[in-house]
């Protein structure tokens, strides 16, 4: 015979299945940060300890409650309503001192989990390439490193503190009911899938809906990043309204979509709630019908009652939970796609050890190179020629001929497509790019300044480097006088990027760092063009005298900075057009002579004028 029975069993098997489907779901993106929480398992087990003794105190209430209602409040009954208030004193001295210390080590816990994922997320960030950087936003990574990162903070700290007890208290409040009546504790049970399978639906959509505000919120930190990192020139275009317009746009975007997250957040909750309440009510008729036919007594009801609201209210706390448990699973599923992003420029398994000290021989052998971002527009193009160890080498040509895509190889922020570059007759791909990095010093034309001291500036990549060796850098960059003469000299803090000091000022900081690196390869691109006719004349003499031993290349877009070079490489579209000294490339008239005659013809007319 068939069992009638079976296509309802069938049913709700699926429906478990699919439940717990779901649930696997919303839980997996906060999967890979358990290990963050397990290097601690000492601080998890006094939470534990101190949440179970919690628990414990606060179930014994109810019974407490019971025999003062079944022994009455008489006078002869004085002496054990005495002793029944004293132990509940007592309980709650326990609950108190064990629900701090709770509270402690799980706050504690989500803080430490949250500071080691920063680190880790920001030493991740620090090592992808630049490719990575070609589109990604900062503004929206920095939202990821902290804002996104709160949300965890929470879900590991508050929420699992709060998880961690109601769950404590639910299964606890459901083992006394059922001590105390297992016919209606069974009543009450059967109502429990109806409240949880809703929540665990409802999980994927908090997630995405809290995921989409979250992304909503990191677009208008990034455009607000941008902005701010570029306020004068929005001042100075007077665009301070359309920015201001834009950026409301941003935000308001971002509350629409975190609006209709906390509405479907607060439909569930209340959901569940009513659903848990009405459950218990129900629950509690059927009580009171036993207790007026004496099946039960007074006291036992209410200890009943008291358990029943406790695992009702536990239960409705972690739906609450769970919403919030859904949004921070949207959180770090964003911060585990950048975890996910692996470095394209990794050191080889074996790299090749780098010498002592190098010698500084470069040569580029039919380079061909197309940025990541543009695949199908060539930057360099059979690409081959060679520096000598200790020669100097300009490299001129007009805009996108692919001069500064040459240092960016060299420092290999990118790999070749096809050909090879080699420092000493090392592939560079075989090298660490540490090694490689270290070899090698730059001072480009749009230099980087942090908000840090100006020894901390010049020394930075070098830190260990002493006070004497960051003077006698800054010397020869003619940046001393200037330092001397901020406020506190070189322990002077600076603006962000460098603000507060002229763009020449900027570009004599760079040329001091590069100085105290003291590599064997020094790259300057344009280094001096931010500054006037005076200090360039300083700058170039002290160069001149940097440069001496060193292989130097040097990207010249002034070509009067090019004319002591010992060679001078001229690129047109990715490829070298034309090669030779100032002298022979006039005599050549070619490219070269062309953008002399232009650049000198300008500069004599500018002088008669």
């Amino acid at each position: 015979m068939t069992d009638p029975a079976a296509p309802d069993r069938a049913n709700n098997e699926n429906q478990s299945t699919e439940s717990k489907g779901r649930l696997r779901t919303t839980l997996a993106p906060l999967k890979p940060l358990l290990p963050y929480a397990l290097r601690y398992k000492p601080v998890i087990a006094m939470a534990l300890a101190a949440l179970t003794v919690a628990a414990g105190a606060t179930l014994t209430l109810p019974l407490a409650v019971r025999g003062m209602i079944d022994h009455g409040f008489s006078a002869d009954s004085a002496s054990a309503v005495n002793a029944y208030f004293g132990a509940m004193i007592a309980v709650a001295a326990t609950l108190a001192l064990a629900s701090a210390t709770r509270y402690y080590f799980v706050m504690i816990l989500g803080e430490r989990v949250v500071a080691d994922l920063r680190d880790d997320l920001f030493k991740h960030l620090a090592g992808l390439d630049a490719s990575f950087y070609d589109t990604a936003r900062t503004g929206e990574l920095l939202s990821r490193l902290t804002a996104d990162t709160t949300h965890l903070k929470a879900a590991f700290g508050s929420s699992a503190s709060v998880a961690l007890r109601n769950l404590f208290m639910f299964l606890g409040a459901v083992v006394m009911m059922i001590a105390t009546s297992s016919k209606l504790a069974g009543l009450v049970l059967l109502a429990i899938p109806v409240i949880v399978a809703p929540l665990i639906l409802s999980g994927r959509g908090v997630r995405t809906r809290s995921r989409h505000a979250q992304d909503m919120l990191a677009q208008a930190s990034a455009y607000a990043g941008e902005s701010l990192s570029a306020v004068r020139t929005m001042q100075a275009n007077g665009a301070q309204p359309s920015t201001v317009a834009r950026f409301r746009q941003a935000v308001e975007t971002a509350y629409d979509a975190a609006q209709k997250a906390t509405l479907l957040r607060a439909f569930v909750t209340a959901a569940a709630i009513l659903v848990v309440f009405s459950s218990i009510v129900a629950v509690l008729w059927l009580g009171a019908q036993d207790v007026l036919a004496g099946r039960m007594s007074s006291g036992l009801l209410s200890q009943f009652v008291l358990y029943a609201v406790l695992a009702a209210s536990s239960l409705g706390e972690l739906s609450q939970v769970w919403t919030e448990v859904s949004a921070a699973a949207g959180a770090a599923g964003r911060i585990a796609e950048i975890l996910a992003v692996e470095p394209k420029i990794v050191a080889p398994a074996q790299p090749t050890p780098a010498p002592a000290r190098w010698q500084g021989r470069i040569a580029f052998e039919h380079v061909r190179f197309a940025y990541p971002t543009a695949p199908d527009k060539v930057a360099l193009s059979d690409l081959t020629f060679t520096v000598a160890p200790g020669e100097r080498v300009a490299i001129v040509g007009p805009s996108g001929a692919g001069k500064s895509t040459i240092f960016a190889l060299l420092l290999r922020f990118y790999d070749v497509d096809s050909g090879a570059i080699s420092l000493d007759g090392v592939d560079v791909r075989a090298l660490d790019p540490r090694d490689l990095r270290r070899a090698i010093a730059i001072a480009p034309q749009e230099p980087a300044v942090f908000g840090l001291s100006v020894a901390d500036n010049i020394a930075y990549g070098r830190e260990a480097s002493p006070r004497d060796a960051i003077v006698a850098a800054a010397k020869p960059a003619q940046a001393h006088d200037f330092i001397m003469a901020l406020p506190q000299g070189y322990d002077t803090m600076l603006g962000e990027r460098g603000a507060t000091l002229s763009g020449g000022q900027r570009q004599r900081l760079a040329i001091a760092r590069a100085i105290l690196a003291d590599a064997p390869v020094l790259l300057l691109d344009e280094a001096t063009s931010a500054l006037d006719a005076e200090n360039e004349a300083a700058v170039q003499a002290a160069l001149h005298d940097v440069m001496s031993g060193r292989t130097s290349i040097v990207i010249a877009h002034r070509l009067a900075t090019v004319l002591e070079a010992d060679r001078i490489i001229v690129l047109d579209d990715g490829r070298v057009v034309e090669e030779g000294n100032h002298a022979s490339l006039i005599a050549a008239g070619g490219l070269y002579a062309r953008l002399a005659k232009l650049q000198f013809d300008t500069a004599r007319a500018g002088a008669a004028s």
